[in-house]
């Protein structure tokens, strides 16, 4: 993804916990001088609104008007006041009078409540929280990860964990104030696993909402995925795709799928490594490539732009069965652009067609069971968003 502006690593909810960064995490941030989630919140961009005006384009007079306000920073507009060649621009956005601003500490102030009572095995969630934010186009857009050291899902035979938590953020821009989604980490490869939750989406219109009971339900949404990601990785683990008998390489399989040439071989180089060999591997490994290249090599912005392809990878872990039915729409829809005319390719692209239906038939039988759990899973988020 691009670089942010400014990135801050943060540990324990505020002063009064003394928390520190799970060894994992901080191997991989050892220059991280972290500081409490309440300082960093409080020390993001906030906004106000001021008064716009036109100008006349016969007079040169400036007029004023009330069908717009802009909405400014406040530090930076006092900053652009004592100095006329400060470079900050303190201008965000320019929205209509139906724009509603929600800023950080409406959203995070009430998280940080839940925080202090919720508990995992005893201890506040607040004393084992630890993450990052990230800043972009002049703080005006914040993403932040939110972990919590202990929810968390270890696999065999690895010594660092899966760790769960949100993913968060919010723009001035008028594209959304606020929005979050289940997240994990993956200690070992420092893999992030995106959209484990529905995404949840407050828009900048009306009144906002109450965001302590909103932190509520989405921090057990969490806690739920955390109980079956174990049983779905194990699932997966169990449904090996042999590329001897398939009609393309691994390279070819994420492209079909829809990643872009320079995402799939980044994801086929990290499957292939991992798998115990190079032509039979798991959908679990499969997912796991996917997610290494859209962490560590993606070159869009976090948004919309990651999200659909985020989607992808996810359902080869949720979804085996949707992501085989993909692969073999995409590579039929290729050989028909490729306009076959003899019959010997004809017979060939049948052959190839035929061996990825047998994929999918070899997959029925473990289908249901992925099926299933999805189900009871999808009925204890309802259950748990009231």
């Amino acid at each position: 993804m691009k670089d942010p502006e400014s990135r801050t690593i943060f540990a324990g909810v505020d002063g009064r916990t003394d928390t520190e960064l799970p060894e994992w995490y901080r191997e991989r941030h050892g220059d991280a001088d972290p500081v409490t989630f309440a300082e960093a919140v409080r020390d993001l961009p906030q906004a106000v609104e001021t008064t716009v005006a036109y100008q006349n384009p016969y007079t040169d007079e400036w007029v004023e008007t009330e069908r717009f306000n802009a909405l400014v920073e406040p530090s930076q507009a006092r900053e652009q006041a004592r100095d006329e060649d400060a470079e900050t621009d303190p201008l965000f956005h320019v929205p209509t009078d139906s724009y509603a601003i929600i800023n950080p500490v409406d959203i995070y102030g009430p998280l940080e409540e839940v925080l202090r009572e919720e508990t995992i095995d005893g201890t506040p969630l607040g004393e084992v929280m630890f993450g990052e934010i990230r800043r972009y186009r002049g703080g005006g857009e914040v993403h932040m990860d939110v972990m919590f050291d202990g929810l968390e899902v270890r696999l065999p035979g690895r010594s660092d964990p899966i760790t769960m938590g949100v993913t968060s953020g919010y723009d001035f821009f008028g594209e959304h104030a606020v929005y979050v989604e289940g997240f994990a980490q993956d200690g070992y490869c420092s893999n992030t696993m995106r959209s484990l939750t529905d995404k949840e989406v407050i828009k900048h219109v009306g009144d906002g909402r109450n965001f302590r009971t909103w932190w509520e339900e989405l921090l057990a949404q969490v806690e739920l995925v955390a109980a079956d990601l174990f049983e779905f990785i194990r699932d997966a683990q169990d449904i090996d795709l042999d590329f001897s008998e398939l009609p393309f390489t691994v390279t070819e399989f994420y492209t079909l799928l829809g990643f872009p040439d320079y995402l799939a071989k980044r994801a086929a180089g990290d499957a292939e490594a991992n798998a115990a060999s190079p032509f039979e591997i798991d959908m679990w490994t499969l997912h796991s490539g996917a997610t290494y290249a859209l962490t560590h090599f993606f070159q869009g912005k976090e948004g919309a732009s990651l999200d659909q392809y985020v989607r992808i990878a996810n359902d080869i872990l949720f979804n085996p069965e949707s992501t085989i039915e993909r692969v073999e729409q995409a590579y039929e829809q290729q050989l028909e652009a490729d306009g076959d005319d003899g019959s010997q390719a004809s017979l060939a692209g049948e052959r190839a067609l035929a061996s990825i239906e047998r994929v999918s038939d070899d997959l029925q039988e473990k289908v249901e069971q992925f099926e299933e759990r999805e189900d009871a899973l999808r009925e204890r988020f309802q259950e748990a968003m009231g």
